[in-house]
């Protein structure tokens, strides 16, 4: 067996055991279908093994394939954080960060902090990756998260910076309509916007409106933001972060004395890289912009109730 194996070898690899096909990896490397061909036999050869058998379904992983995509995944990780590492001097606030966080924060909350952090650094770009499954912050899949979980890891540095109210909201337009519920009972005959198959949403709906079955719900879906903007439409009545909607002037609260349940809400990264300043200046920025937005919703949710 070779002593060597390419980089661009194991990166082919790792792209067809992902995207399930010759043509699929080659449009993510932006290379031709042959050059991945020619890669992934070039790496059959030196680790003197066969990676992949063919089927009409594409392209099988052999066991040994599957004992390497572990490895080929923690080299792709330590590849992308090595190229971020390397876009800023140090010292510099100047660079790639690359930020995780759910799919609420990503449509709703980060943009205006993200417009005010490249007012304050000009310098820095950002990577978002937007996900509900928790990215790896050990593997360094990414340099700083959003958390709405305490972390557990030691290897990890966390900032608490609030928790952020969750509570019911529908249109003007809704409330025109259907008249406003004046408590949770009423909420019976309401059209209520609420989760498909979540089973963390299904518990907080449950809890919230217990009298209100999820059969019954106007719309189903695990899509948060696709329930803020149903809402929006005027299409029915659904809980979300207090902060979101009391910013929103289309938006009313209902029964504003009700708190369904309060998101802890952490700013979390590595413990190695806290200290680098794109990092720092960053992670700074998003504790500060994350406490304004959870303080401010006081005033606003009662504005708004």
């Amino acid at each position: 067996m070779s002593t060597f194996v390419s980089w661009d070898h194991q990166r082919a690899f790792l792209a067809v055991i992902e995207e399930g096909s010759l043509s699929s990896a080659a449009r993510r490397l932006g290379v031709s279908q042959p050059t991945v061909r020619g890669w992934i036999a070039a790496l059959e050869e030196a680790l003197d093994t066969k990676l992949f058998s063919r089927s009409v379904n594409g392209l099988t992983p052999t066991e040994s394939a599957r004992a390497l995509i572990g490895p080929a995944r923690a080299m792709s990780l330590a590849s992308d954080s090595f190229v971020r590492a390397a876009t800023g001097a140090p010292g510099e606030i100047a660079g790639t960060v690359r930020l995780s966080v759910s799919e609420t924060m990503a449509v709703e909350v980060i943009p205006p902090m993200l417009a005010s952090l490249r007012r304050a650094h000009p310098a820095l770009s950002i990577e978002l990756y937007v996900s509900n499954k928790p990215a790896d912050l050990l593997a360094q899949e990414v340099d700083i998260a959003v958390r709405t979980f305490a972390p557990t890891q030691d290897a990890l540095i966390a900032r608490k910076v609030g928790s952020i109210p969750l509570g019911f909201f529908a249109s003007a337009d809704y409330i025109a309509r259907r008249g406003r519920p004046g408590s949770l009972a009423e909420l019976a005959s309401h059209d209520v916007l609420g989760p498909d198959r979540s089973l963390v949403d299904m518990k907080i709906g449950k809890s919230a409106a217990p009298e209100l079955p999820p059969m019954r719900y106007a719309m189903r879906t695990d899509c948060h933001p696709a329930r803020i903007a149903a809402t929006r439409a005027g299409l029915g009545i659904t809980i979300m972060q207090v902060p979101i909607g009391a910013r929103d002037p289309g938006l009313q609260r209902l029964l504003p004395e009700i708190v369904v349940t309060s998101l802890d809400t952490w700013i979390v990264a590595h413990e190695d890289l806290r200290s680098v300043a794109r990092i720092a200046a960053v992670f700074d920025h998003l504790v500060a912009a994350f406490a304004d937005f959870i303080k401010g919703d006081g005033k606003s949710a009662r504005s708004a109730s």
